[in-house]
């Protein structure tokens, strides 16, 4: 049986300019993403992503806005293994929640669309993340 992940893309909006959070890992080729990591036995996939959030950011429950309607799941092999990873949308609830990195991560940024996708490199995160932009400006949350 293959990996199972889940996540959340996290965008803010600030003067009318969609941004995304982007964690750095601090392990291997230090590549950028959203909050993301393994289910655990038992737990469901939004169960994981709001742990999972919570343990990499800081951001809790409480400072998320899930956006309903939206959820994207992506595969992929990870050392010869197939990896499914399932995402959710979510904006920042309230200004000023502050992201507290987790030893899993050295860096963040908020950042636009277009350094969002030149950050994550990935193909399919790069078709996530417009269509997270998409869902954000079809659905008039920006």
């Amino acid at each position: 049986m293959g990996l199972r992940a889940a996540g959340f893309v996290i965008y803010r909006v600030i003067r009318s300019r969609v941004e995304y959070l982007l964690l750095q890992t601090s392990y291997g080729i230090h590549h950028w993403t959203p909050p993301k990591g393994h289910v655990d036995p038992g737990e469901s996939d939004l169960d994981t992503a709001l742990r999972e959030t919570e343990e990499e950011s800081g951001l809790k429950k409480s400072d998320l806005k899930v956006l309903e309607g939206f959820q994207e799941i992506l595969n992929y092999e990870v050392n010869g293994r197939p990896k499914t990873v399932t995402y959710w949308l979510a904006e920042i609830a309230h200004e000023g929640v502050e992201v507290k990195l987790s030893h899993e991560h050295q860096d963040y940024k908020w950042v636009p669309l277009d350094e969002a996708c030149r950050l994550a490199g990935y193909s399919d995160m790069v078709d996530l993340l417009n269509k997270c932009e998409n869902f954000i400006l079809s659905s008039n949350k920006a």
